[in-house]
């Protein structure tokens, strides 16, 4: 890389732009441009007063010692250039401040501390690198994924249903993750209720940033389409923008809450199961269809049926099967519990979910009953 480019990377840094052309019947051609950012004044500001604090340290313990001025006191400097710098910035922050760890060999200096000091020089590295990826410095990085944690857990959330009727819903992130890859979608009007629910392929924060995306598009569809219409259109759409980038599976229940009557459309997604108060006994719906993404003109066959007083429908996704060696027999074994789950009460269904998840795997189940 030239000195320019090197210069202006660390001194003069902007902001990345994506572009899209094509024409004349040519492929589109995809790429990015660097355009000046606002406000690079203070950013040269703030890179100039880390410098120059890095580089006063090592002369500053030489002088008064380093019980007064220990080499430690560059660990703060450097995490708060991880935070609000530029990678380019940050390995100029990080040189001035080895600079200064030289210049403090002459003293006393405990190996502990120039240990601790490679450390978070390689974590504020680290952080610089990770925050320039997606363009956000400083906190609000932190603040963007609470707001977006918020939005999905609000997108999720199931209306409220009229008297004589309940519902409960339970989504459970893989561990270790912000998000997952199972998620819930539902609109009410009038007598109508529509409830998808949704697994993209993958886990945890490996489906996490694709199901987010597909959130918003199949929850703006749930409320646009007519109910027979909303898994062809997912479908539509997912092989016109996403096709390639693996499965999503969804099950579609259109329910009629003045009578009952319901509709279920599976789409390469476990089948709902069916709590009759008759019977006493959790049974399996036969709907099923392909994966969403695979084929452009798929067909998926629907159940009908009504819920009675006493009734439930129980919706779930396969992380909810337990232990993958033997899927018929951790089905068998979630009904079994959902058989304990209606003498207990609906609303030990996040008991239930703890319980039979599988451990590496997001799961979710939503849960509608009539009184």
């Amino acid at each position: 890389m030239p000195v320019e480019e090197i210069v202006r990377s660390v001194w003069s840094p902007g902001e990345e732009v994506f572009y899209s052309a094509s024409g004349e019947g040519r492929p589109p051609e995809r790429g990015t441009f660097i355009l000046r950012r606002p406000g690079v004044a203070r950013y040269r500001l703030l890179l100039v007063t880390l410098t120059a604090a890095a580089l006063a340290v090592g002369p500053l313990s030489a002088t008064v010692g380093t019980g007064w001025a220990p080499p430690i006191l560059l660990a703060p400097i450097l995490l708060l250039g991880g935070l609000r710098l530029r990678l380019p910035a940050m390995g100029l922050l990080t040189t001035a401040s080895f600079i200064s760890v030289v210049i403090t060999l002459t003293a006393a200096v405990q190996p502990a501390q120039l240990i601790a000091l490679i450390v978070v020089a390689g974590l504020a590295l680290r952080l610089s690198h990770m925050r320039g990826g997606v363009g956000i410095y400083g906190l609000r990085g932190d603040q963007a994924l609470i707001e977006l944690k918020q939005r999905l857990q609000r997108m999720c959330q199931m209306p409220t249903l009229p008297r004589g009727w309940g519902r409960k819903a339970v989504i459970r992130r893989a561990p270790g993750s912000l998000f997952g890859g199972d998620f819930l979608v539902s609109c009410q009007e009038g007598d109508n209720l529509q409830v998808a629910l949704v697994d993209v392929s993958g886990k945890g924060g490996d489906a996490a940033s694709r199901a987010m995306m597909l959130a918003g598009t199949f929850g703006g569809l749930l409320g646009a389409t007519p109910a027979p219409d909303f898994l062809p259109a997912c479908n539509a759409y997912l092989m016109r923008e996403d096709g390639r980038e693996g499965l999503v599976t969804a099950v579609h229940l259109d329910l009629n809450l003045s009578t009952g009557r319901y509709v279920i459309t599976c789409a390469g997604h476990p089948p709902p199961a069916k709590f009759g108060r008759g019977s006493g006994a959790w049974e399996l719906s036969t709907a099923q269809g392909i994966a969403l993404g695979v084929v452009s003109d798929a067909r998926w066959d629907s159940v009908q049926g009504t819920l009675r007083k006493g009734d439930a429908l129980m919706l779930f996704t396969d992380g909810m099967w337990g232990s993958r060696a033997d899927v018929d027999a951790g089905i068998d074994r979630l009904l079994g519990q959902a058989g304990i789950l209606v003498q207990q009460g609906y609303d030990k269904a996040a008991a239930l979910i703890r319980e039979l998840s599988h451990g590496d795997d997001d799961s979710a189940m939503v849960l509608i009953w009539r009184t």
